[in-house]
């Protein structure tokens, strides 16, 4: 008691200096594994390196978001674990990213149309007779979703992105982006139908931003391509034909065992 009495005492005496910033306990915030849309010095070597060997053992192949996902994950040293989401299929650490493919022209390229996956109001609102629904309320509902899915997501990771990969049609030439995946606030966008019966979303600025079929329920969103936008180029190898390819990895027939079922 007597202590206290004199801790009491000790501390009455002291003055505050009103210019003395408070002491707070640190606050240490959690990096992602690299800075948004600045990724490792290597990875666009990595990237290209793994195209040169799709076009050379395959030729002109069709490189679409699920090996577009391993790629990167191999490219930046991530894990790639495909989900039904689409949001988390990369992870590293504390950061993961959904994978989007898009064709185009890398170095042109102002927007790009990324699908975001299915937003169904019937499903989880119930609502019917969707084309008679007053645009804006649906619109609400549609973000809605997608704001619900992107916080599930955000309870498991610190950081929460999106990796974008424009190539060209030969993918000679191809562009890589990334952002972060984001929930929007439905009350700065208004909704009105289209003359194809697709339900548009604006922002206030009246610069389109979202788009939604009624037909399956696709839901897209309209990013900007930012002017640090990666190019990578890459000089198209000659096609590796089977047999060569075989001899090369030393292919034997041993390789091969034919058996029936019961056999």
């Amino acid at each position: 008691m007597r202590l206290a009495i004199l801790k009491q005492k000790h501390f009455a005496h002291r003055k505050l200096d009103p210019n003395k910033c408070t002491r707070l306990r640190p606050a240490h915030k959690v990096k992602p594994p690299f800075p948004l849309n600045r990724f490792p010095h290597d990875f666009g070597y990595k990237l290209g390196r793994e195209i040169v060997y799709l076009l050379a053992t395959k030729g002109n192949v069709s490189l679409e978001g699920s090996e577009f996902e391993a790629i990167f994950a191999a490219c930046v040293g991530a894990e790639w674990k495909p989900s039904n989401v689409g949001l988390d299929d990369i992870v590293l650490d504390n950061c993961t990213w959904g994978a989007k493919t898009v064709k185009g022209k890398p170095e042109a390229a102002k927007r790009v149309r990324l699908i975001a996956g299915r937003n169904s109001p019937t499903y989880s609102y119930g609502a019917t007779q969707i084309l008679k629904v007053e645009p804006n309320a649906l619109g609400k509902q549609i973000i809605s979703i997608w704001n619900e899915r992107v916080s599930a997501i955000r309870k498991l990771h610190k950081h929460v992105r999106t990796v974008v990969l424009i190539k060209s049609n030969d993918l000679a030439t191809l562009g890589v982006f990334e952002f972060d995946t984001v929930r929007y606030d439905p009350e700065l966008y208004r909704w009105e139908w289209n003359e194809n019966d697709n339900l548009i979303g604006y922002d206030n600025a009246e610069i389109h931003r979202f788009t939604w079929q009624p037909s399956g329920s696709q839901f897209t969103i309209i990013e900007e391509v930012p002017e640090d936008c990666l190019i990578v180029k890459i000089t198209k190898p000659d096609r590796v034909d089977k047999e060569t390819f075989l001899k090369g990895i030393g292919f034997d027939r041993s390789w091969i065992k034919v058996t029936k079922k019961n056999g």
